[in-house]
């Protein structure tokens, strides 16, 4: 059975930093694309960053453009999204996503997901 599990996650002051993990079991995440996205209360699900199979392509949102970085080690079947200069507005709970596709943005394009981890941001 695939999982993926959040973890990282918490309170931080504006400006600070967090990094996020992604544990995959039962999935050999080389083979896979994956994925971060975020919701809000009341909000969209939104894609955050993206990152290909062998790690070398990754693509960001434009909100996280310069601060957050996707990347991957595929001997701990580990995915990590490194969040720097957080912003109030980035208080989400971030989700990890598997799928068949590389650098894929949409949700639907995703087949498996983690749980979500939350992260707060207090200005």
């Amino acid at each position: 059975q695939v999982q993926l599990v959040e973890s990282g996650g918490g309170l931080v002051q504006a400006g600070g930093s967090l990094r996020l993990s992604c544990a995959a079991s039962g999935l050999i995440a080389s083979v896979y694309g994956m994925g971060w996205f975020r919701q809000a209360v009341g909000k969209e699900r939104e894609f955050v960053a993206a990152i290909s199979r062998s790690g070398s392509d990754t693509y960001n949102e434009d909100s996280g453009k310069g601060r957050f970085t996707i990347s991957r080690d595929n001997a701990k079947n580990t995915v990590y999204l490194q969040m720097n200069n957080l912003k109030p507005e980035d208080s989400s709970v971030y989700y990890c996503a598997g799928s068949f596709k590389t650098l894929p943005t949409a949700a639907s394009l995703y087949r498996y997901w983690g749980q979500g981890t939350q992260v707060t941001v207090s200005s």
